[in-house]
């Protein structure tokens, strides 16, 4: 039988994160409804403190690992927002942590990371470079690791935007969730099918380097390279020996959309110019999803917007209308 994280579980991780970050606004897009003929609603995880989702799910597992495992410091990899929230989370305990990175991590979120007090480490060209260099931690240095995504007290946390979700937005028919190593969409999935089992739940990635949606398609988990996307914070790889994120996605998520580089840019562009929300390409691609007719609502669509922290000098060129492809 599948290992999974269950609604008690989501509840309890609320109960526990609660005071460490915000409840986020479901707020309803005029434009988006008006054009696609159904409520469409934006989840804005942009506005959460480190201005992305991943604070629930790093602030919940580092409070399920207890002092103990804070005092000999806190490690992990990162495309960017996990390690802000882990650092984040770990200044406010009081805790070391060691972030480790690509080089592939834009400057913008390396920086953010420092300046909230972390160590931070540039490793190799993608995620699992990364992830070799945080395992050295852990073995040699004792340092407890803080995992991106393949955790259950992560998919939790990041679980509670779905409780969030099912209650400002009861009748829910569909959901649209980023999809990178499956915790945000596991855990939303978790949470709104065990609330309203009815709604339907679509992960959404970019064409370029989506290994989850790959891993998914072959029926098991793969390695797949890792290459610069506007989507920065959904690349990755998902572990070959991946031992929940993979199934959970598999047995909960009814489909997945992968978006190109031009669809993702159209999708910031809208965010920034219709509803006023700056938004990375990661947090875009519900909207993109929907502007480039991939999906059609069919009733209340909440739409998780991920995050906010891209590089500004990358938006103006998005929303100003130059070549917004990624070279």
């Amino acid at each position: 039988m599948t290992a999974m994280v269950t609604l008690p579980d989501i509840e309890e991780a609320r109960r526990r994160i609660a005071g460490h970050v915000v409840r986020t606004p479901l707020t309803r897009s005029q434009a988006l409804s008006h054009q696609f003929g159904a409520p469409v609603f934006l989840k804005l995880e942009n506005h959460q403190k480190t201005g992305s989702f991943k604070l629930r799910g790093a602030t919940n597992a580092i409070l399920c690992l207890g002092d103990e495992a804070h005092s000999r410091g806190l490690a992990t990899a990162s495309t960017g927002n996990h390690g802000r929230a882990v650092a984040h989370a770990a200044r406010t305990l009081g805790a070391r942590a060691t972030i480790c990175l690509s080089a592939l991590v834009p400057a913008n979120k390396v920086e953010a990371i420092g300046s909230l007090g972390a160590e931070v480490r540039i490793v190799g060209r993608s995620q699992d470079d990364a992830m070799r260099e945080v395992e050295r931690l852990v073995r040699e240095e004792g340092m407890s690791f803080v995992p991106p995504f393949d955790d259950a007290g992560v998919i939790a946390g990041q679980g509670t935007i779905g409780l969030e979700i099912a209650e400002d937005l009861p009748d829910v028919a569909l959901v649209l969730v980023p999809l990178s190593g499956g915790g945000l969409a596991s855990g939303v999935a978790a949470a709104i099918k065990g609330r309203r089992p009815q709604a339907r739940v679509v992960g959404l990635s970019m064409e370029r380097g989506a290994a989850m949606a790959a891993s998914l398609a072959a029926g098991a988990p793969l390695e797949v390279q890792e290459v610069e996307t506007l989507a920065d914070s959904l690349g990755g790889g998902i572990g070959l020996d991946n031992q929940l994120t993979f199934a959970m996605c598999r047995d909960l998520l009814d489909e997945v959309i992968l978006l190109s580089e031009d669809e993702i840019a159209a999708g910031i562009r809208h965010a920034a110019v219709v509803e006023g929300e700056i938004v990375e390409g990661a947090g875009a691609v519900g909207i993109a999803a929907l502007l480039a007719g991939k999906i059609k609502p069919d009733g209340p669509t909440a739409i998780v917007v991920s995050g906010g922290n891209i590089d500004p000098a990358v938006h103006r060129q998005i929303v100003n209308d130059i070549k917004s492809g990624v070279a």
